[in-house]
């Protein structure tokens, strides 16, 4: 289920605020705001969003050409793929043209009577939230506008026929070219858009140094079809992986990564779990995992290591339910209790937290926490973060329920049997 936004408010109530009114005609009367965001054919000569910055102001301006190529709008020698890259890496690149290319979103898909034109502008703005977020500030009300396009799959077709009907001086050759090639509803892209945009407001979007690749394009594309192995749910991951590994009652990625961890050594590398791997190598691991590949040139293990814990940070309900998470910070100073509370999990959930429970023994014996500098305190305070998510926005409650988290799944690291995971995949 999608939670409802956070803000109920409408855009134009934001645009009225914002927005960098434009002006036509030899007289510069200005465009109404309901015109500043509708679809658009033409160049724009300033920015959508009030700046004083210069190269946002100029790069904005390119930035709408590029929204249209993408659109199919505008003609380009360059193909869809690499005007996304160019499009994505400007604005990865400078945090001032984020809010500005979704506003050219928001209006390019807005009383666009070009089906297709309409699906490949839901398209990019998929790809760009797999980059990056827009500001606080602009958030909401973008949260809003996507969710108003949740289940509006008729309202479109109906309004675009209504356009199409008042444009009656459009010929028939061009009404019939647009509706072909539809592709996708436009609520799949919305939904997508939806769960995405409350995940990167989050994560922060893509990390590192290294820009943005056609490959990470690609891969951001698919997944609006394909969900990717990191983000979803456990059910949704092992639905995936039925056709691969039908017999496997764990996630793959899972015990890959956790296979990987200590093929390359890990129980004996000092800080593991704690000390990050490099960020940009991590990214390339997550795009060869979510193809189902492990590659053969990997050597520092604190990059599976990373990656491992983001599998479980990521995933859409923790490892431990929310509704157990009371019980677990109530018994964290009971062990029994502590154990108890695994086996009322549901099957699934048990088996892959039993999983890593058993992982993280193998670093919590003593000749491994010799190397390793990770004792159990050590082990259950950069893991707990990634097994329970406390929902409060109180920092005392969050202070307080820290504490609480690590003495749990310190208490499953010492005491909970995990000898029947053994072999099981």
């Amino acid at each position: 289920t999608l939670r409802k936004p956070i803000s109920q408010s409408s855009m134009a109530d934001w645009a009225s605020k914002n927005l960098n009114m434009h002006t036509q005609g030899i007289f510069r009367r200005r465009i109404s705001i309901s015109n500043m965001l509708s679809w658009n054919g033409g160049s724009i000569k300033k920015p959508m969003l009030i700046t004083s910055n210069r190269t946002i102001k100029k790069e904005a301006c390119e930035m709408f050409k590029l929204v249209q190529s993408y659109m199919g709008d505008r003609q380009t020698r360059m193909d869809r793929n690499h005007v996304a890259l160019v499009t994505v890496t400007k604005c990865w690149s400078m945090q001032g043209l984020r809010d500005e290319l979704y506003i050219q979103l928001v209006r390019q898909t807005t009383d666009n009577m070009c089906y297709r034109s309409l699906a490949w502008g839901w398209e990019l703005m998929a790809i760009s939230l797999a980059f990056f977020s827009p500001s606080p500030k602009f958030q909401s009300y973008l949260e809003g506008y996507i969710y108003r396009h949740l289940d509006s799959d008729e309202k479109i077709a109906q309004h675009i026929k209504d356009l199409k009907n008042k444009k009656i001086t459009k010929s028939r050759k061009k009404r019939k070219q647009n509706t072909e090639d539809e592709g996708l509803p436009i609520s799949t892209y919305a939904k997508y858009c939806y769960r995405k945009l409350q995940k990167v407001a989050v994560t922060g979007g893509k990390k590192g140094l290294r820009k943005p690749t056609v490959e990470e394009i690609t891969h951001a594309r698919n997944a609006i079809i394909t969900p990717s192995l990191f983000g979803s749910s456990l059910e949704e991951i092992m639905l995936r992986q039925q056709d691969m590994y039908p017999g496997n009652k764990l996630p793959w990625v899972q015990t890959q990564l956790s296979q990987q961890v200590l093929a390359l050594g890990g129980e004996q590398t000092e800080g593991i779990f704690r000390i990050p791997g490099d960020i940009d190598e991590v990214n390339a691991l997550k795009l060869q995992v979510d193809q189902w590949k492990i590659p053969n040139s990997l050597s520092d293990p604190n990059i599976p290591a990373s990656l491992l814990k983001l599998w479980y940070r990521e995933l859409e309900e923790p490892v431990i339910p929310q509704q157990f998470y009371k019980e677990c910070i109530s018994n964290c100073e009971n062990p029994d209790a502590a154990v108890a509370v695994v086996q009322l999990l549901p099957e699934l959930n048990r088996l892959v937290l039993c999983y890593l429970i058993h992982f993280l023994q193998i670093f919590a014996q003593p000749s491994n926490v010799g190397r390793t500098k990770m004792d159990v305190n050590n082990l259950a305070m950069v893991m707990a973060p990634n097994c329970l998510r406390c929902q409060s926005d109180d920092p005392r409650i969050i202070f307080e329920n820290t504490r609480k988290e690590m003495s749990f799944l310190r208490l499953l690291i010492v005491h909970l049997d995990t000898s029947f995971i053994k072999g099981l995949v």
